[in-house]
């Protein structure tokens, strides 16, 4: 028997895979004969409806009878069994269901009308109730039934009597003798929002839930990741990132809201859409006159509001207030939270109602509540608040104070991201506030600089170099020359924070030039301080060495403490102490005590990121961490963990984790990290993350990477990207997209003629797929083909060959550089020659023994080839099992794939693991089948293993394959007998 069509699906499902999974876990227990009831519960627009209607196409496909019934909101006066009603109107209409019908003719007395609820028709009504139940039952003999009941808060009280009668004493009761019970399943939604205490459905639900067979499952607003994916699978053209973000902000994880946000995205009015605030709108109408007056105020506040204020400001007695908030609190449109306060249960509500105030009714709320916010009793942590104000009563002189105000608050708790924005806004407000009316002090060139400063800390590196160009546009013929040379010396700064390194030494050098030496003079110091740093990045290495001595022979004279610190930490390596040597460390751990002696938070993580680094370069890795760790505990306490070297210390900690093997570790803390902020910040924090993801064999990997190359061009970014692009290419054995990837890149990253360090890698990287070209071009007798590689493999090993011998500040690379030279030159042997040298891979194999476990192992699986072309079959069976075990250890599937291929292709013995079964799956996918035999759904699995539910997805399916199962059930008993899932990991 097949099911009766559902309500069309207009928007996709997102985010609700755990509660599919209970619904269909209900929904196999009720083909079994365990009749079962949910009730589902949710706010207005968080995707009910949708859910069910997912959950029902899905049991209809299955062969299963669907019946839905609704309720409808007709007042006071409802309809009897009106939900019921329109489920036998469906029946009487599908001949299908006429033989069953014609045994029953409750069907005939619902759909003629029912009887009154008096108590003289009580026996008539208990026929009926038990006529409906038989009605059911025997649908569900003939098939499996599911009977959805829509909107049960508007239920009548007929409905609900009968609700409760099926459940209590009808269909969910099991027969006697222990027989099979009815193929029935009811599920039954609500809006917990629409519930309020007096609600007639309150207590039917207090009663259904303490049923054995009845239970609830709520739907809670989706996670902010969920929302911007319904977003921005709602439009064919891609929403730019910002205003994905905003939706994701503004709907609060209700997917009614996003989708109308949306469909508002392409009109010119801001604010609420129409259509939406009328929906919000409904419920704020139906209270009293005093209560909405009430509202209105609170939406002046904003989201939250303390009593005591929203008391002063709405002008009520307090047993009025208080009954009006009891109402709109009742009505859930308010919230009452700790500390005395009320918020808004939804900010779109909030939205609404605020947009629904006349122009004077605004100001002269928002005048009411910055004069109370500006009371004898004001917080300094309330400028904010007064500066909105203020600013919406249109008393300008009032909000610029204010916000400036603000903006020493943020400085001082360290909240840079705020300090920004409230600076901005004094700045917007500057020219429109009289001169006279303004704050003494500051003026708008100094406020600019101050907003550059804070752009740098929050991580917003272009909008800083915006504003500092900005402030010099902004500087007069007659313009102090200290202060030019300051806001000069700011942008070269800001400048090489974005590596436009030319355009920062130009205007360092214009700094320098603009003031005098004598006297001396800290702005002076700082200019040429900063000098010092883009004349290395431009090669000027002599005259970054001259001025860095005068300066810091200046710098101790003024006692510049922290400038001291910042020209120490330049001079470590223009005098010839590298970082990664003990002479560099102990001038740098000076100049971290410097600095954190001046308070100079920015140059003291300068000093600690130095003092990291050079211990990877050095080969230290445990010793690099406490380092990172430190500096990012540092930016973290100054509110600076955006700026650009906590980033890079970031992406420091994660890469020593990523080398040492501890790759759950770099997919948990990436997770973290991620703040969906941008390439920039994704750069840094996610890289080692997408190293681990190719490891795994994510299919979407190369996708990520690449979307790292959008928007403005960022050093770390365009690095990450192609050592995962040049390596994917490799991995695939796309020779001419490998080689293309480590050009293109290398063009890219150079700077000032000098290449970058990670020109080793890639050209290794690179070179493992042109061997690989040239072995096939062999294997196919292709002279050609042979010659055409070969070349371009000599110009990737020149290229590897240089970079080994020039590292940071142009010395030698540290034992990574050393390690993948090794690798480079190994991958050579198998260039220059129809057999590759074993001990060439022997030496690449040690070189990395620093610590780059993965790239040991994948240099072994290239020996363990090696050894098995020289013919010593059991070395290279022993080097096969030692990559099994740091492959497996790793999750690292790629390099597992390819070692079965190498020992099915060799014939390898003694490498077989251990049970029987093993073999065929991935070390990656026995990971998936040990959760799959829990009854996770692909998500929870996602979870579980730190990645994504898509390629959670292409994990099963590809053991379906394998172990050839038509269901996840099927490969879960296939895996049984297999001895591929202990016996006690099953699910029940």
């Amino acid at each position: 028997m097949g099911g009766v069509p559902q309500t069309s699906l207009t928007s996709p499902l997102v985010g609700r895979e755990d509660e599919l999974a209970r619904l269909t876990g209900v929904l196999e227990r009720a083909r079994a004969g365990e009749a079962r009831a949910v009730l589902v519960a949710g706010d207005a627009g968080v995707g009910k409806t949708r859910t069910l209607d997912e959950v029902a196409g899905r049991a209809a496909a299955a062969g299963t009878t669907v019946l839905t019934g609704h309720c409808v909101d007709l007042g006071d006066v409802g309809l009897p069994y009106l939900p019921f009603t329109e489920i036998l109107g469906v029946l009487a209409a599908d001949e299908r269901f006429a033989a069953v019908l014609a045994g029953h003719p409750v069907a005939d007395r619902l759909l003629g009308g029912g009887p009154d609820d008096g108590a003289d028709a009580a026996p008539s009504r208990l026929r009926l109730f038990e006529g409906v139940a038989a009605l059911l039952t025997e649908l569900a003999d003939v098939a499996p039934l599911l009977l959805v009941l829509e909107d049960l808060h508007w239920a009548d009280q007929s409905s609900r009597d009968l609700l409760r009668f099926l459940l209590s004493r009808g269909v969910l009761q099991r027969p006697a003798g222990g027989t099979p019970g009815h193929r029935l399943a009811l599920f039954a939604s609500y809006r917990a929002d629409d519930l309020h205490r007096r609600h007639p459905l309150r207590p039917l639900l207090a009663e259904l839930v303490r049923l054995p067979g009845v239970e609830r499952l709520e739907l809670r607003p989706l996670p902010d990741a969920d929302v911007a994916r319904l977003v921005r699978s709602l439009r064919q053209r891609p929403l730019p990132d910002t205003t994905v973000h905003r939706i994701v902000e503004r709907a609060e994880g209700n997917a009614f809201y996003a989708e109308e946000l949306v469909a508002a995205t392409d009109a010119p009015a801001v604010g609420v859409p129409s259509g939406l605030a009328d929906v919000l709108l409904i419920r704020f109408e139906q209270l009293s006159e005093t209560a909405q007056q009430v509202l209105r105020t609170a939406a002046v506040a904003g989201r939250r509001v303390g009593h005591g204020l929203l008391r002063d400001a709405v002008g009520l007695p307090e047993e009025e207030l208080e009954s009006a908030l009891r109402e709109a609190v009742e009505r859930q449109l308010l919230v009452s939270a700790d500390g005395d306060t009320y918020s808004f249960r939804h900010a779109l509500a909030r939205e609404a109602v605020y947009a629904d105030l006349l122009p004077g009714e605004r100001a002269r709320l928002h005048g009411a509540f910055a004069r109370l916010l500006a009371g004898p009793d004001r917080r300094s942590d309330s400028a904010a608040e007064r500066a909105h104000h203020y600013r919406e009563s249109h008393d300008l002189p009032e909000a610029l104070a204010a916000s400036l105000e603000a903006a020493d608050h943020a400085q001082r708790v360290g909240a840079p991201a705020e300090e920004l924005r409230h600076v901005e806004a004094a700045l917007d407000l500057w020219t429109a506030v009289d001169a006279s009316a303004r704050p003494a002090g500051p003026h708008a060139v100094t406020l600019t600089l101050r907003a550059s400063a804070a752009a740098v800390h929050a991580g917003e590196l272009h909008r800083a170099v915006s504003l500092t160009r900005s402030a010099l546009a902004g500087l007069g013929q007659d313009a102090d020359l200290e202060l030019a040379a300051r806001v000069r010396y700011t942008l070269a700064g800001n400048l090489l924070s974005v590596d436009d390194l030319e355009a920062a030494y130009a205007h360092s050098s214009e700094a320098l030039a603009l003031i005098p030496a004598d006297p001396p003079s800290s702005t002076w110091v700082w200019a040429a301080a900063t000098h010092v740093t883009t004349a290395r990045q431009v090669g000027e290495n002599e005259t970054a060495l001259r001025v860095a001595r005068r300066a810091l022979r200046v710098a101790e004279e003024l006692e510049v403490t922290d400038a001291r610190a910042d020209l120490l930490i330049s001079l470590t390596s223009l005098e010839g102490h590298n970082r990664a040597t003990t002479a560099g460390r102990e001038r740098l751990l000076e100049a971290r005590d410097l600095a954190r002696r001046a308070g100079n938070a920015p140059v003291e993580l300068r000093a600690l990121f130095n003092l990291a680094i050079g211990c990877f370069e050095s080969g230290d890795l445990e010793e690099c961490l406490p380092w990172a760790s430190e500096g990012l505990d540092r930016a973290r306490r100054a509110g600076l963990l955006s700026s650009p070297y906590p980033r890079e210390m970031r992406y420091l900690r994660l890469l020593v984790r990523y080398t040492l093997g501890h790759w759950d570790e770099v997919l948990r803390e990436s997770a973290e990290e991620d703040t969906g902020q941008g390439p920039v910040v994704e750069g840094h924090a996610l890289g080692p993350g997408l190293y681990v993801a190719l490891a795994r064999g994510d299919s979407g990997v190369a996708d990520r990477a690449a979307a790292l190359l959008e928007g403005p061009f960022d050093w770390m970014a365009r690095m990450v990207a192609a050592v995962v692009l040049t390596d994917a290419a490799a991995l695939r054995g796309d020779t001419e997209d490998a080689v293309r990837w480590m050009r293109s890149s290398v063009e890219a990253l150079t700077e000032a003629g000098t290449r970058p360090t990670v020109t080793l890698r890639l050209a290794a990287l690179a070179l493992s797929a042109v061997a690989d070209a040239v072995a096939e071009s062999r294997r196919a007798s292709d002279a050609a083909g042979v010659a055409r590689w070969t070349d371009t493999a000599a110009e990737l090993l020149a290229d590897a060959r240089w970079s080994a011998a020039h590292g940071y500040d142009d010395a030698p690379q540290g034992p990574e550089g050393r390690a993948w030279l090794a690798r480079a030159e190994a991958e050579w042997s198998r260039v220059a020659g129809p057999v590759p040298d074993p001990a060439a891979w022997e030496k690449a194999v040690a070189a990395f023994t620093y610590g780059d476990a993965y790239e040991r192992a994948r240099c072994r699986l290239r020996l363990a080839e090696a050894l098995l072309a020289a013919g010593r079959r059991e070395d290279a069976a022993a080097e096969a099992d030692a990559v099994r075990g740091e492959a497996d250890r790793l999750g690292a599937t790629v390099l597992r794939e390819r070692l079965d291929d190498l020992v099915r292709r060799g014939r390898l013995t003694g490498t077989a693991p251990a049970g029987p079964g093993a073999a065929v799956l991935t070390a990656r996918e026995r990971d998936v089948l040990r959760l799959l035999a829990l009854g996770h759904s692909n998500r929870r699995i996602g979870e579980e293993l730190f990645i994504s539910a898509k390629t959670a997805s292409v994990h099963v399916s590809n053991i379906l394959a394998k172990l050839d199962a038509a269901s996840r059930t099927e490969a879960v008993a296939v895996a049984h007998r297999q001895g591929l899932v202990a016996p006690e990991h099953s699910s029940s």
